[in-house]
């Protein structure tokens, strides 16, 4: 959990930047898409039931790590930023946490024999 909690400040802080130090505009608008997206992913990914979600911010990161050249970042410290947040998305994507309980089952559970729900509701 603490994992996707600095995920989300992450997030915020890629939004904010921009503002704080004055970035070019296409840092700033790279940061005003990519911050909330890293947000509603680390957000989504707090419960066990969507805790995979938390890799979809692997793409993200790996962005971040780009943008500044694709983009042709101006500002030292807009390169730095976003490195840096990208590497560390990186790193707390990866942290899975415990997952005590099975939720759902996919499409293979509608083809189990005797499932638990229906022999429940036979009784």
């Amino acid at each position: 959990m603490w994992a996707r909690i600095l995920n989300t400040i992450l997030g915020l802080w890629v939004m904010v930047a921009p503002g704080i130090f004055n970035f070019s505009e296409a840092a700033t608008d790279n940061g005003h898409i990519v911050g909330p997206v890293i947000v509603t992913f680390s957000v989504i990914a707090y419960w066990e039931a969507t805790l995979s979600l938390r890799k979809w911010n692997y793409p993200l990161a790996v962005w971040l790590l780009l943008a500044p050249w694709i983009l042709s970042y101006t500002n030292t410290i807009a390169i730095i930023s976003d490195m840096t947040v990208g590497i560390l998305v990186i790193i707390f994507a990866s942290v899975s946490g415990d997952v005590k309980k099975s939720y759902g089952g996919g499409w293979a559970s509608l083809w189990q024999k005797n499932p638990d729900h229906i022999q429940k509701a036979k009784n």
